[in-house]
């Protein structure tokens, strides 16, 4: 089966700040090559009104947010859509390590307990939102509430806020040893 050219390419560097992990591009985002690209996400709005950006970003410049130390990625590179219309078979967690492994980002945010769940190989329900118990071989972890206009009924920007605040004094701590 040939893979599908509409996707969204890793926007990954060494040593990010903060890496955004989604389970997979919806159809809108594959559609423009743009992460968080549907108007009912609510991820540009989220990430200003949390702090973690200076202004309001649009889908289409997400590109820049590399020199703010903002990466993004997906579990599943292959595959689009809302998260049940993903097969299991196109999600590559060995994969995602991998990208950590080699680009040992600061934090990851995975932006749904969906993603997090397949990350963690356990159900959703038994997935924690916010900052979540350190494992010493991989970066800080948060899971944030599902940005997506079809999940809004389990949203709130505190995880959001509370992502910010970790940001902002891992950024103090960053400047302090560097200096």
């Amino acid at each position: 089966m040939p893979e599908t050219p509409h996707r969204l390419l890793d926007q990954l560097r060494p040593d990010l700040r903060l890496v955004f992990v989604g389970t997979a591009a919806s159809t809108r985002s594959a559609e423009l090559g743009h992460y968080y690209a549907h108007p009912g996400n609510r991820f540009w709005r989220a990430l200003h009104e949390a702090g973690i950006t200076p202004r309001r970003y649009q889908p289409e410049e997400f590109a820049s947010l590399i020199a703010l130390g903002i990466g993004f990625t997906d579990l599943c590179k292959s595959g689009a859509g809302m998260d049940h219309q993903i097969a299991a078979e196109t999600i590559d967690v060995p994969g995602f390590r991998a990208k950590i492994e080699r680009y040992r980002p600061r934090t990851i945010a995975f932006t749904s307990k969906k993603a997090a769940s397949l990350f963690y190989g356990r159900p959703s329900s038994g997935i924690t939102l916010g900052r979540q118990q350190r494992d010493e071989s991989l970066p800080e972890i948060f899971v944030l509430p599902s940005p997506s206009g079809a999940a809004s009924g389990h949203w709130t920007l505190e995880p959001w806020r509370e992502l910010a605040a970790w940001i902002a004094a891992l950024d103090v701590q960053h400047q302090q040893t560097s200096s």
